[in-house]
């Protein structure tokens, strides 16, 4: 796979190993790997103002004047699909991560088996990414990418999609299910969720990265709970 690659980090020293083992990971996997490196915020986005190409952006939090959840955030605005690893020392930043659908997170010093296993997972997020859905709507034809789908919930015979913007089509919630991926959730016979988009879990409730609230079935949150742990 050709994929493109960028680590922003205000330490010469953390950039440059960073970069040693992207390229040992893109030589042992056999990917080509176009890799830029940044030494802060400011640079990347005036450089992302003319190229948006990046699709794994490996981001150290603890940056100065502007932080990297703070690029995060700005990026999170028009881009949903780069694949965001944050780098830091430390680990008060995790809930932060929710917020920006954040891949991962890394402790410096980065290990390099668990660096390859993050680039691994955010590979196998873009080859997801590129999955679509074609919805027949009233007079048209939609085009929907998997990734975008926060939840469904059926209304009668049809079924809403909750995306960037919402499409109602007659189908069953079973029908929408069977062109998903493991990334999905079943909440009973009327919802499914994207766990990718699940920041937190109760007993009788689960809240998205929108704010959405939407009702946990009785016996579901051991399973839901074991489903967000198996993906990672």
């Amino acid at each position: 796979m050709n994929c493109t690659v960028a680590i922003c980090d205000d330490a010469a020293a953390d950039r440059d190993y960073l970069q040693t083992l992207v390229k040992r990971w893109a030589a042992d996997r056999g990917h080509r790997v176009e890799l830029t490196l940044y030494p802060s915020a400011e640079s990347f986005l005036f450089r992302y103002a003319g190229d948006k190409d990046v699709q794994i952006l490996l981001l150290d939090i603890e940056m100065g004047p502007m932080d990297g959840v703070s690029l995060a955030r700005t990026l999170r605005k028009e881009n949903d699909a780069v694949q965001i690893v944050f780098i830091t020392g430390y680990s008060d930043y995790i809930a932060d991560g929710y917020e920006v659908e954040a891949l991962h997170y890394l402790m410096k010093p980065v290990k390099e088996e668990k660096l390859f296993a993050v680039l691994d997972r955010a590979v196998e997020k873009l080859h997801s990414n590129q999955r679509t859905l074609l919805l027949e709507l009233p007079g048209e034809v939609v085009r929907l990418p998997v990734y975008q789908i926060r939840s469904a919930e059926v209304q009668g015979n049809y079924v809403t999609i909750h995306a960037k913007t919402d499409c109602t089509v007659k189908m069953t919630l079973s029908e929408l299910e069977a062109q998903l991926d493991d990334n999905f959730f079943r909440l009973g016979r009327s919802a499914l969720v994207n766990l990718g988009c699940v920041t937190r879990v109760s007993k009788t409730a689960v809240t998205l990265n929108d704010g959405t609230v939407l009702p946990l079935p009785r016996g579901a949150y051991e399973r839901i709970n074991r489903a967000i742990i198996q993906r990672g």
